[in-house]
């Protein structure tokens, strides 16, 4: 009786400062103060205090029940049923484009990436295929006859992949599309990438698929000193099933030291990592990279169970840093340079919808973030210009960085839309519009933001 009453009483005093710890102790959170709590959002804190808890069961019998209370009425649920925007794969046919080579199977596919001629097209049968060694491009395509894989119709090719990567790219000047990844395998420390661009693979298009069950789906970075620069991901949906039980990195889009890659359009959504520090992002850009363009796509860390154990980031620029091996030119003082992260929509991450750690001159305009804790900016050097967002959580600089804000909207937006979290995103009532921004002239859906646009990543309303 005696540790129910301690453990109501102290899950109603840790309610009443998480409702008031913006205005209470601001220091904690907006990063201006010294000390532990420098920056720390509440879901951080709440973390924080579940591993110091771990060991003492008396103080976890009284303590952690007042922690579950906070941690829910922070993070909000998540509906569950989620409307898409209109991001990741399309129901697309290129049946009327003819192709060069059709492959029936995996043998045939195999060697036809082997004996395939710059400019054609390889069409994969509609069919199933279990894929047990990685697929490698052999031959390199050119700017004006750049190499095709392909299905016909999207939906019509499923490819199992039982292998840590189901493509490797080597080779520039290469297009997959249409096409259906799902891993297999038992151990999910076995089904790693359904997409790993390396080396002299530059100008990689990876354009309307879908891959499932992998930890980073698509992983781009450089090798024998090469590295494949100007490469594109759009249009596709990358998901899990589940949480993954691995302690590799689990990264949808994972890339470590290549430039000028455009990441547009694409539906991220369920990445959870169960083992080892269960830090998982939807994407990130390190290693010495720059110029990176990350627009248009929508961003769901998890569509349910928000507070299950873990860390879920939507977009990060620097991750956590990147080992002096693995930077571009060995030169690790910028994770990134000169990216633009605009007209993305994130949600339901218990953590930031944006993180930038050690990158410089990144442009974050017009983003909608919802039930995150907002965006963080963080190591010495990192600098932003902030333009245009609408977000929950706050804006926080920590650790030296500059940053430099115009016309964000910080608040709760569920007032603002018919129904913000199941991303239900029609106004639910008149806005107003600000006037237009140079940097950005375009919307969520590509649609020219005129004269006179709003706050946040759609200009008008919903989906596309």
């Amino acid at each position: 009786m005696i540790l129910a009453l301690l453990s109501a009483s102290g899950a109603a005093a840790l309610w009443g400062l998480a409702r008031n710890a913006n205005t209470l102790f601001p220091a904690v959170f907006d990063g201006s103060g010294p000390g532990l709590y420098w920056g720390r959002t509440p879901s951080e804190l709440i973390r924080h205090a579940r591993k110091r808890l771990s060991g003492h069961p008396r103080l976890e019998l009284v303590i952690l029940p007042a922690l579950d209370v906070v941690q829910r009425w922070y993070e909000r649920p998540v509906p569950g049923m989620l409307d898409n925007l209109g991001k990741g794969q399309r129901e697309v046919s290129d049946a009327d484009l003819l192709a060069d080579i059709h492959a029936g199977s995996v043998e045939a596919l195999a060697q036809a990436m082997r004996d395939v001629r710059p400019g054609q097209i390889i069409e994969i049968l509609p069919g199933r295929y279990e894929v047990r060694n990685p697929l490698n491009t052999m031959v390199a395509g050119t700017a004006s006859r750049p190499i095709t894989v392909r299905a016909a119709r999207v939906g019509e090719v499923v490819l199992l992949v039982g292998v840590a990567e189901g493509i490797r790219l080597t080779q520039p000047y290469w297009i997959f599309e249409n096409l259906d990844f799902r891993g297999i395998c038992e151990d999910d420390g076995n089904c790693d990438h359904a997409f790993h661009v390396v080396g002299e693979a530059g100008h990689a298009i990876i354009r309307n698929n879908r891959m499932q069950d992998f930890n980073a789906h698509v992983k781009v970075n450089g090798e024998g000193g090469a590295w494949p620069d100007e490469g594109s991901l759009q249009f596709n949906t990358l998901t899990n099933s589940r949480p993954r039980n691995t302690m590799l990195p689990v990264t949808f889009f994972d890339l470590v030291g290549a430039d000028g890659w455009r990441v547009e359009d694409n539906l991220f959504i369920r990445f959870v990592k169960r083992d080892g520090n269960q830090a998982s992002y939807g994407m990130f850009m390190k290693g010495n990279s720059r110029g990176g363009i990350i627009e248009r796509n929508l961003v769901v860390c998890t569509p349910d169970a928000i507070s299950q154990p873990g860390v879920r980031v939507g977009i990060s620029l620097g991750n956590g840093g990147t080992g002096n091996a693995f930077c571009r030119d060995g030169n690790c003082r910028f994770e990134h340079r000169s990216a633009r992260v605009a007209n993305n929509i994130v949600a339901h991450c218990n953590d930031s919808g944006i993180d930038v750690f050690k990158s410089s001159d990144v442009l974050i305009a017009h983003n909608t973030l919802i039930n995150t804790s907002g965006i963080d900016v963080r190591g010495a050097g990192s600098s932003a210009r902030i333009i245009g967002n609408l977000l929950e959580g706050s804006i926080r600089g920590r650790f030296g960085v500059s940053i430099r804000q115009e016309r964000n909207e910080v608040g709760d937006v569920r007032g603002l839309f018919s129904d913000a979290d199941a991303l239900s995103l029609s106004w639910s009532g008149m806005r107003d519009p600000v006037e237009e921004m140079a940097d950005v002239t375009t919307d969520f859906c590509g649609q020219p933001r005129g004269i006179a646009g709003f706050l946040g990543a759609s200009s008008a309303r919903g989906g596309c």
